[in-house]
């Protein structure tokens, strides 16, 4: 039986071989029982893939050694967010020794998560309270202590003017802004904020070095995740208790390469933003693919920052595959040339099952090049050709020589 697997496994081999020359890699997919199954592509693919997964595909050898293809959609699993505006109308506004307090009514018994206001101010910052009442007579405390802040000058441009509160239905909503000047207030929106959130993958970061860069007045964090790999969220924790507002920029090692002076690293910055007492301090962008990445925190004349965790996730990329021939079917990739594959099953999504079993990897294969054969020259060193040559042109003297004698 031992001897009957491994028999089959060198079979198997031969034919990916064969079959699927154009790639590098093969993993065998488990659990093809039904037409659709899904499957979310490993972290250990990335540093072999094309750029944009171009290269990607599932292709199956059949038991009489024929390779087949099985068709997908590749999806990644962002989150989704929506914002629906809801109608409402300023009932009140008035002030007292303590502040300024502002009454919305809405025009239905809604559910809201989310109100962003505006004043005519550029720069103010306000520690404001947010209640709730279904009466006017009993208010009931939604946020306390909640900061609003814009800072607009030469050096920057901020604004965090929008509360985020759990879902609520109350009919009355009362905002009020503590001090004895005018807040400047100009408008508010009242929406529900739906979230469908994404599917994340956490990864560890294997070394983590900050370092100050004094001349240039900016904190550099340089972080090593062991191997290539989808990143799309950073949240930094910041360990001061003092308030702070700093630009930082996010770049990934795009190549390396060695010099007299020692090792040269390009780095390439794909996104930005700011660190914030205010706000969390999480930042979202695309997906790259990237496993060392350096953050720069720019102090200009500030105190540098106390750095605490740093967490990294990424987007998970989802595959939605139909099987429609009995085969052994594998994932494989590793080939620059290739070209974004065209399926039918695109423009078909409504027919794709809601319930559907993921599948799960075997081990990964490396497939190996038929190799061109190269044909050796008569003579591969020059030495050799110029001395042919020589002596060709010695006999055809000797020959011309010896004719001209018999004459």
């Amino acid at each position: 039986m031992k001897y009957t697997i491994q028999i089959l496994f060198l079979i198997t081999c031969t034919n990916l071989c064969a079959q699927m020359s154009e790639y590098s890699y093969a993993k065998e997919l488990k659990g093809i029982k039904n037409q659709w199954h899904t499957l979310d592509l490993p972290d250990d693919i990335y540093g072999e893939v094309e750029a944009h997964l171009n290269d990607i595909r599932i292709l199956g050898i059949t038991s009489s050694g024929d390779t087949v293809e099985a068709p997908y959609i590749r999806q990644e699993m962002r989150e989704n967010i929506s914002s629906d505006e809801l109608k409402f109308k300023i009932i009140n506004q008035s002030s007292d020794d303590k502040g300024y307090y502002f009454t919305f009514q809405m025009s239905d018994k809604q559910i809201i998560n989310r109100i962003r206001v505006g004043f005519t101010k550029r720069n103010y910052d306000h520690r404001v309270k947010l209640e709730g009442s279904q009466n006017q007579v009993k208010w009931l405390t939604i946020l306390e202590d909640y900061r609003l802040l814009s800072i607009r000058n030469q050096l920057t441009d901020y604004k965090f003017n929008t509360l985020y509160f759990p879902d609520t239905d109350y009919r009355y909503f009362r905002l009020f802004i503590p001090g004895n000047e005018s807040p400047g207030f100009h408008k508010a929106e009242v929406a529900l904020r739906k979230i469908k959130e994404g599917k994340y993958r956490n990864y560890t970061t294997q070394n983590v070095r900050i370092s100050e860069d004094k001349k240039n007045k900016q904190t550099v964090i340089n972080l090593d995740l062991g191997m290539p790999v989808p990143v799309s969220y950073l949240k930094i924790e910041v360990k001061n208790d003092f308030d702070y507002y700093r630009p930082i920029a996010i770049q990934y090692l795009q190549d390396s390469f060695k010099t007299d002076k020692g090792w040269h690293y390009n780095y390439r910055t794909f996104a930005s933003g700011t660190l914030s007492s205010v706000e969390t301090n999480e930042l979202k962008f695309d997906n790259i693919v990237a496993q060392k990445l350096k953050i720069t925190i720019r102090n200009e004349d500030n105190t540098p920052l106390n750095i605490g965790d740093i967490t990294v996730k990424g987007y998970v990329n989802e595959l939605t595959a139909r099987f429609t021939e009995s085969a052994t079917y594998y994932l494989t990739y590793g080939n620059p040339k290739a070209r974004r594959p065209q399926y039918d099953i695109t423009r078909f999504t409504d027919k794709i099952p809601s319930s559907l079993t993921e599948l799960k990897f075997g081990v990964t294969q490396k497939i190996d090049k038929k190799e061109i054969v190269k044909t050796s020259p008569l003579f591969e060193n020059k030495a050799w050709l110029w001395a042919v040559m020589l002596a060709i042109i010695g006999l055809l003297g000797w020959f011309t020589i010896q004719m001209m004698r018999k004459k």
